[in-house]
């Protein structure tokens, strides 16, 4: 009796894992909120790649804009975290965005994590890895959380065959990769992360995703 009891105990725990988390139920604060606006923070960069900081800034306003919320311009609003001595977002991770609300107008801010960022010529791939949180200016709370390892394969494959076409293979993907644009594997990274983010008030699907499933709060993937 005891081992029936466990078994089923069992069964219902693999069940439960099983099943889909709405994005309602995953970000109830963002529904709640419903932000219309955002501000992109200057990332928080973890790695040794000192440039990263700055190539990946860039790539974050498109896909906010996609998904349907006013995203303040990246080049305005830098010059203005500069004067502010804003410019170093881990001041104002875990600490009052008030200030964001009340000067841009901003009802939430987009703070991103830069912990890791990794070129590899010979295999052609660059792999990202990114943090995204974002936060309301209003009340302070977390509204969206997700963290991706994205691997964006610039491999390339020629049509002739053998240790020529090999050799031949191995060096347009290292020439490939090299000449990749750190902005877009950037950007290719944000939209994958952020593809589950409820959308915005300027989407045409705003108010109908609720039910939508979420995605896991960690992932790793490979993409084209």
């Amino acid at each position: 009796m005891k081992n029936t009891i466990i078994i089923a105990l069992v069964a219902v725990l693999f069940s439960s894992c099983a099943q889909e988390i709405s994005r309602g139920k995953q970000y109830p604060k963002l529904y709640e909120e419903k932000p219309v606006s955002i501000a992109i923070m200057p990332p928080i960069n973890q790695t040794d790649f000192v440039e990263a900081k700055d190539f990946f800034y860039t790539t974050l306003y498109m896909p906010l804009c996609e998904k349907g919320y006013y995203v303040f311009s990246p080049y305005l609003t830098m010059e203005m975290f500069q004067s502010e001595s804003a410019y170093d977002s881990e001041m104002f991770l875990e600490k009052d965005l008030s200030a964001f609300r009340n000067v841009l107008g901003a009802d939430a801010a987009m703070f991103t994590i830069i912990k890791s960022w990794k070129r590899s010529n010979i295999g052609g791939v660059l792999t990202v890895g990114i943090e995204y949180i974002l936060r309301s200016t209003t009340t302070g709370e977390t509204l969206y959380q997700r963290e991706g390892l994205i691997s964006v394969d610039t491999s390339v494959s020629s049509s002739g065959g053998g240790l020529l076409g090999s050799l031949v293979d191995l060096a347009v993907t290292a020439l490939n990769t090299a000449l990749t644009d750190k902005v877009v594997a950037g950007r290719k990274c944000t939209a994958f992360v952020l593809s589950d983010m409820p959308v915005g008030k300027y989407s045409p699907a705003f108010g109908t995703d609720e039910q939508a499933p979420a995605g896991k709060s960690y992932i790793k993937a490979t993409v084209k």
